[in-house]
């Protein structure tokens, strides 16, 4: 597990707070949640359906306005007082923060190696460059072999390490990854885990997962968890005891 770390954290919040509706209508999605999430560490929110996991994952991605609280994504402050301060959040994705899901998503008409190149190519990059690129994350993943694969022609373990390239495609320090091993067996769903862990140790990255899998907890150095969207306790992995 990784160890305490000392350097600035990639992904910080203060007090962050989201709820939808007014009235007698309103529901508090979250309430006041503070984190910090650090370079190469990897954390899961854990909670019962309606806690707020997604929500706060939405939020961190720049998918979803928070109601109130201050964001700040690898060393830039990005919401204040609930009120974005960049305006253009598609750019702000595409620079700092890569996205995987539960099913891979890729796009069936593409083989492995131009669904990686595409996400480069609409970053501006040329055909050549974004295919070199795309094939380099796949050999980095270990699954370079497949690069001429269909979707379809892919095992789920292939086809999630290739959305997980997809996903690093434009080097992003902030890594979401919603249920990411859930339609895996055991023995896949370790290793793409380990691939995730790989890339926050050699690249600094920080792993955001939402997940039930119970069979992946190991992996992770902190586990927080989330219910009617408070941040009521985290596991620590190298103390191996809640926290309150």
């Amino acid at each position: 597990m990784a160890a305490a770390a000392t350097n600035h954290p990639l992904v910080q919040l203060h007090r962050i707070s989201k709820h939808f509706g007014e009235g007698e209508t309103r529901v508090d999605a979250l309430r006041d949640v503070s984190l910090a999430v650090y370079p190469g560490q990897v954390v899961a929110f854990l909670g019962p359906s309606g806690s707020g996991k997604t929500t706060l994952l939405n939020i961190i991605g720049c998918i979803l306005d928070p109601s109130s609280g201050s964001m700040e994504l690898d060393g830039e402050r990005v919401i204040e007082d609930g009120r974005w301060l960049r305006s253009d959040l598609k750019s702000l994705r595409l620079d700092k923060i890569g996205f995987i899901f539960q099913f891979h998503n890729l796009i069936p008409f593409l083989d492995a190696t131009d669904n990686v190149a595409l996400v480069l190519q609409l970053a501006g990059a040329d055909a050549t460059t974004a295919r070199a690129r795309a094939v380099e994350l796949l050999d980095y993943l270990e699954v370079g072999h497949r690069r001429g694969a269909m979707p379809a022609k892919l095992s789920g373990g292939e086809a999630q390490r290739v959305a997980i390239a997809r996903a690093l495609a434009n080097r992003p320090r902030i890594i979401l990854a919603d249920e990411p091993t859930a339609a895996l067996d055991s023995k896949r769903a370790g290793i793409v885990m380990d691939l995730l862990r790989k890339v926050a140790v050699e690249r600094q990255a920080a792993i955001i997962a939402v997940t039930h899998d119970e069979k992946i907890f190991d992996r992770f150095d902190r586990i927080f968890g989330l219910r009617d969207g408070r941040l009521e306790t985290y596991i620590d992995q190298d103390q191996r005891i809640p926290v309150a």
